[in-house]
């Protein structure tokens, strides 16, 4: 287990953008915390991504419309205080080097395409499942795939066990993604259970690769 702390070469720029989008994920979080039970389940079920409304809108059982506009909106929720601040955490210190390297409209769109395409993903691989998928992480993934490109060798901060240690970007994130696919992999041909939604992770940070890897050739 490792908890990254901070990165050793911050950007030197205040991310604006990086810093809005954390601050409505905690205002849209601290909403839902006032919200009671039944309501707040009608809320997330309302903008969560439900993989299973994708091909029953096709078949005329429901609002195309109504299924994908959660591939947006389930960026903004979080299943408890650990999901946002976890998803926080690596946005914080991960997403400001992004943001001054693509600058903060670019950056923006940059956030949203890869959250999109990450639940995109999710639902390619979850077709059939009336289990809602919610979070951030998706689109953070793609912010890790991008800082991998444009800052391997930075070195990060983390705690590993009880050790605070520095650890080059490329080796901290490498081995984040070796364990999601590896978890994707394992989840193959199996049911949807709640849990984590890997394979997100994994298209964020392919997504993320990609779209790095194309503007840095520019």
């Amino acid at each position: 287990m490792f908890i990254p702390l901070r990165d050793e070469n911050p950007s030197g720029k205040f991310g604006f953008v990086n810093v809005a989008l954390i601050l409505a994920n905690i205002f849209v979080f601290f909403y839902e915390i006032t919200l009671p039970p039944h309501a707040l389940k009608v809320f997330e079920m309302a903008n969560a991504m439900v993989p299973a409304r994708i091909p029953d809108s096709l078949t005329g059982h429901g609002s195309l419309e109504l299924a994908l506009l959660p591939l947006v909106t389930s960026m903004f929720l979080h299943a408890g205080l650990a999901h946002i601040v976890g998803n926080m955490l690596f946005l914080w210190i991960f997403g400001d080097n992004v943001e001054a390297a693509f600058g903060h409209l670019w950056y923006l769109l940059f956030y949203f395409v890869c959250g999109v395409g990450a639940g995109l993903v999710h639902i390619a691989f979850n077709l059939g499942s009336h289990i809602p998928a919610l979070g951030a992480s998706g689109a953070i993934s793609g912010v890790l795939g991008a800082y991998i490109v444009l800052e391997p060798q930075n070195r990060i901060l983390c705690l590993i066990f009880i050790f605070v240690v520095r650890v080059p970007a490329a080796i901290v994130l490498g081995v984040w993604f070796i364990l999601q696919f590896l978890s994707g992999i394992g989840s193959l041909g199996t049911s949807v259970n709640g849990g984590v939604a890997v394979w997100a992770h994994i298209g964020g940070v392919l997504l993320g690769l990609f779209i790095a890897l194309t503007a840095k050739r520019r």
